[in-house]
């Protein structure tokens, strides 16, 4: 996911300063614009914020970044997509004193930039770090893996399992279309059993969300990741003509509505299955069936406009 160097020394904010900030970028992703992120801290040096800026080269090290209690920085700024926010938050969870975190919307999907409405241009993303303004970001478990965003088994899941790396760089978003028109014409779902508060429901795909969107702008609950609750969508079928009922439900703003879609809020779930079933959590592959999933109490600081 990200590529980084050897660990510098930590930056220690000086006094009359407003804070240090480390930005982290993959410089072999899609959505890598180096322009922009000199700007950012150009912007921010200009606001009296001391900066740097870190090209990643060894996969796994945000992670270990994160982690790392001798990270002592005001703000740790991630540049890239939803499963780089995802690794961030992961390290944030064995961090005794975890940063603020921000976020420089890069990546296939931004779907958390969406949900807070983040900014895009480099000056006003610069001007939105040094402003500080922040609020509580949650998380959910699966099977004790943070996520932001979601935690889904069932169709969607194979597909992120399915799109290959080279094709998902070369073709961003159309690369999930192309492999999930190629897995829907041959794959058969397997059914779910998913318990939600001890309440059991049976379904062929089910998403776990912590936000209000899910694949983009399209909306499947009501709560977002700075709400401390999480709302289960439950598809009753996945043959074709099912999903494209519902994909229709989706665009539309009616998922929960549909017919055979349930939405229902939970504070923990079990999804399990006759055989394994390929799960994702945050748009990256998360193995497979079962999964608990429940809400951590620990949240971390993100930064809003």
């Amino acid at each position: 996911m990200f590529w980084s160097p050897a660990p510098s020394k930590p930056i220690v904010p000086a006094p009359g300063e407003t804070g240090s900030v480390l930005i982290m970028a993959n410089p072999t992703s899609g959505g890598y614009r180096a322009e922009t992120l000199e700007k950012v801290r150009r912007r921010l040096e200009e606001l009296g914020c001391r900066t740097e800026l870190r090209l990643t080269r060894h996969a796994g090290e945000i992670g270990e970044t994160c982690a790392d209690p001798s990270l002592n920085v005001r703000t740790f700024v991630v540049a890239g997509g939803d499963g780089s926010i995802n690794e961030a938050l992961t390290g944030f969870q064995h961090h005794p004193f975890p940063p603020q975190l921000a976020v420089i919307p890069f990546g296939t999907a931004n779907v958390l930039a969406l949900e807070l409405g983040l900014p895009r241009r480099p000056e006003a993303i610069a001007e939105m770090i040094a402003r500080q303004k922040t609020q509580p970001l949650h998380a959910g478990l699966a099977n004790g893996r943070p996520f932001v965003l979601m935690a889904s088994t069932g169709f969607d899941a194979e597909v992120v399992h399915g799109v290959p790396l080279a094709l998902k760089r070369k073709l961003g978003k159309l690369a999930y279309v192309i492999t999930a028109l190629k897995i829907g014409l041959t794959r058969k779902g397997i059914p779910l059993s998913i318990e939600l508060d001890g309440e059991k429901h049976h379904g062929k795909f089910a998403v776990a969300s912590n936000a209000r969107h899910y694949g983009g702008p399209f909306v499947i609950c009501p709560s977002g990741a700075t709400d401390p609750g999480m709302h289960m969508l439950i598809l009753e079928k996945d043959d074709p003509w099912s999903s494209f009922r519902y994909g229709i439900a989706l665009l539309l703003g009616r998922i929960g509505k549909a017919k055979g879609a349930t939405v229902k809020a939970f504070k923990t779930a079990r999804i399990s299955s006759p055989s394994p079933v390929a799960a994702q959590i945050d748009g990256d592959p998360f193995g497979a069936t079962p999964i608990n999933i429940s809400k951590t109490e620990k949240t971390v600081p993100i930064l809003v406009p």
